[in-house]
């Protein structure tokens, strides 16, 4: 038994079989729904629900209140079809997600880039694709079910590009080696995973990942965009740069970029010289950097505080822009109200990857 699943206003269609979230569903339809963690803990997936009945599975009132339910809302990742049902998704495109599919890696370099983030370099398997769209994630499979996600930061392999001499575009570091993905992991005292990485993890352990997952990507527009990242959320940011660098899209070497990164201390810009690098092959591109606890020892003179109030300084008028926003939840959500309440920035042209902790999960 299946239930027709039709979004508004982009018309696509698909069938969710009983039992099955529209979210599962849609992705095995290629139809590229908003999500982000799945677990109904961030609200990514949220959707307008015009017609028909959904049962939800457990989720986070945070990520879907009583009220945002009571008004229609549903978390796509959670809900299950009980009848024919229309959404209203305004983020829908129509983009085909590649299919995530579980694979063997192995560990090709551990950089430490800050005292708690560690820059991983994954090998690919020999000769196996693995197309992904900039901004999208991974996640390692672990002992007892357990999983982990981390966003790639490299961009995506040129499809002429020999697979033996992948190489990051705009990078700082030489390498040649196997296809690879490129991960930024902040150490978590007492992690499962993140314990491992920083103690007992060493070049050419194997890893087991599934990807790419996520609906965080570019959309086709020809507005400014303004990237917000915060510690470890430049990752897909730099995905996404690297990937305009290298890209013969006319029309998106043309847009307006201006990167603001907010870190703690001056050592959490962790790719600092990297940006500047990058900007050598963007010249659209702006860069501020933006501390929140600033010590004497880093003679900081650049700005302080919350970054997402120094884009508010900055933009006053959000209305013709698009925002990528990606790190700590409190940020996004931060930067999502204030900026629509403050900046008229319109709902739809605000995007986001909010980096769940598991104990955010929970």
């Amino acid at each position: 038994m299946s239930f027709s699943v039709s979004i508004e206003p982009s018309g696509r269609e698909f069938h969710a079989q009983k039992g099955e979230t529209l979210l599962s569903a849609a992705l095995l339809a290629g139809v590229a729904l908003p999500y982000g963690c799945k677990d109904g803990a961030c609200g990514s997936c949220k959707c307008k629900l015009l017609s028909g009945k959904v049962s939800h599975n457990a989720h986070q009132t945070k990520a879907l209140s009583e009220q945002e339910q009571a008004q229609g809302h549903i978390l796509t990742c959670c809900a299950v079809a009980q009848s024919d049902v229309i959404l209203h998704c305004r983020q829908v495109l129509d983009v085909n997600l590649p299919l995530a599919r579980k694979m063997p890696v192995r560990v090709d370099q551990l950089n430490l880039m800050a005292p708690d983030v560690m820059q991983v370099f994954l090998q690919l398997p020999q000769n196996d694709a693995f197309d992904f769209i900039p901004g999208q994630y991974v996640d390692f499979l672990l002992k007892d079910g357990l999983r982990r996600s981390y966003s790639l930061a490299n961009a995506p392999f040129p499809k002429t590009q020999d697979p033996n001499t992948a190489q990051s575009v705009g990078a700082t570091h030489t390498l040649v080696t196997k296809r690879y993905i490129e991960l930024h992991i902040r150490h978590m005292p007492g992690g499962v995973f993140t314990d491992q990485v920083f103690g007992s993890l060493k070049h050419k352990d194997i890893l087991r990942i599934e990807g790419p997952l996520g609906g965080f990507f570019l959309h086709a527009s020809d507005k400014p965009i303004i990237f917000l990242a915060s510690g470890t959320g430049f990752a897909p940011i730099k995905s996404m740069l690297e990937s305009i660098a290298a890209s013969q899209d006319a029309s998106l070497k043309a847009r307006e970029l201006h990167l603001y990164w907010g870190v703690r201390d001056l050592y959490d810009l962790y790719q600092h010289e990297w940006v500047k690098e990058i900007q050598k092959q963007l010249p659209q591109l702006r860069y501020t950097p933006v501390l929140s606890e600033p010590s004497e020892a880093s003679q900081w003179d650049g700005r302080n505080g919350f970054v997402h109030l120094a884009v508010l300084q900055d933009y006053p008028d959000l209305s013709a822009h698009q925002v990528y926003a990606c790190g700590a939840p409190i940020v996004v959500e931060s930067a999502k109200t204030d900026f629509m309440s403050q900046a008229n920035l319109p709902i739809d042209e605000f995007f986001a990857d909010a980096f769940l902790s598991q104990k955010d999960k929970q």
